[in-house]
């Protein structure tokens, strides 16, 4: 007798964070069905969403039991701890505490400057379009230095062997060696608001590596549906 396994749920959008849970879902070789919706995309979907999730945030994932999650990070961090076949997150203690700091820094320092960036006029009073472009001018010199000072804090030998380089989850060298959790967030997050273009001057051994990460096997299908 066959058991019909229910699937995930994943709210998300082409070119979202929700591109990051995707590939996470995939890599743990886990069943998910794909609601398109964004706070951007009026529709009988976003309802849905606002139902579940007042805040209508992209990625929200609904898991088999029911259970209703967002926040991009906690999502990756729940996936890695319930699948650890996958590898997600490393099975050492010390490199796992290392990916959970990694993971919500982006989350807290990364993703959140974004926002900023991309309303301005959320996070100022006033209705003057240059008082909001200078709102997205400091949201985005500060996610800039955060990417700096993460490259540094999580990939700090990149610059001189980027082809080389560990991937940023640390699942170790050689054939070992795969993408994680902390990877599929950083290439995602750093595909906005001139993050790219920044690291391409700044540090290029990290952007190396970015691009590493998206274009390994088991995550360029991903990508290449949200940045075709």
């Amino acid at each position: 007798m066959t058991v019909e396994i229910t699937p995930y749920t994943l709210y998300g959008f082409k070119g979202s964070g929700s591109a990051a849970v995707e590939a996470a879902l995939e890599w743990a070789e886990q069943p998910y069905r794909m609601v398109r919706t964004a706070s951007w995309a009026r529709g009988s979907a976003l309802n849905k969403l606002a139902a579940i999730n007042p805040l209508k945030q992209i990625p929200t994932l609904v898991l088999p039991d029911g259970t209703v999650m967002s926040e991009s990070a906690a999502i990756l961090i729940h996936l890695g701890l319930l699948h650890p076949q996958a590898g997600l997150l490393p099975a050492q203690a010390a490199a796992r505490a290392r990916c959970l700091r990694a993971l919500v820094y982006v989350a807290a320092n990364c993703y959140s400057a974004v926002s900023v960036s991309d309303f301005p006029q959320r996070w100022t009073a006033s209705t003057d379009d240059a008082a909001q472009q200078d709102v997205r001018h400091a949201a985005r010199a500060q996610l800039h230095h955060h990417w700096s000072v993460f490259a540094d804090l999580f990939a700090p030998h990149v610059e001189q062997a980027p082809d080389t380089a560990p991937f940023l989850t640390g699942l170790g060298a050689g054939a070992a060696d795969q993408p994680g959790a902390v990877d599929l967030l950083a290439a995602v997050v750093s595909k906005w608001s001139g993050t790219r273009a920044y690291l391409k001057a700044q540090r290029p051994g990290f952007l190396a590596l970015l691009q590493r990460i998206e274009q390994h096997p088991r995550v360029e299908p991903v990508f290449a549906r949200h940045w075709p």
